[in-house]
């Protein structure tokens, strides 16, 4: 399913591919990512992940706020607001992003 576009052209769930970024960057799996967000309070499966990483699901606010602590990152990179704030890069490796 494609992601719809907003009025202006760009893509409404802006997160999809900053959650995949900073979760690999962390090297978490989709199923290491539900257990850190549920430890605050926000139940999402490895099945919803899959869908926020691939723009079939919205994120809710609270959930979005999660997010950001449990990968690390500050919301407003997330949101694709900002450019610094995200994934640290790992030490070694060359950025992928």
């Amino acid at each position: 399913m494609k992601n719809p576009k907003s009025p202006e052209g760009g893509p409404r769930n802006v997160v999809a591919h900053q959650v995949r970024r900073a979760r690999l960057a962390l090297d978490v799996t989709q199923d290491e990512l539900s257990g850190r967000l549920a430890k605050r309070q926000v139940f999402l499966d490895r099945v919803a992940i899959t869908k926020v990483e691939n723009g079939q699901r919205c994120v809710f606010d609270f959930e979005l706020k999660g997010m950001a602590e449990a990968l690390k990152v500050d919301v407003r990179w997330l949101l694709g607001m900002q450019e610094n704030g995200g994934p640290s890069p790992k030490k070694g490796a060359a950025n992928e992003f």
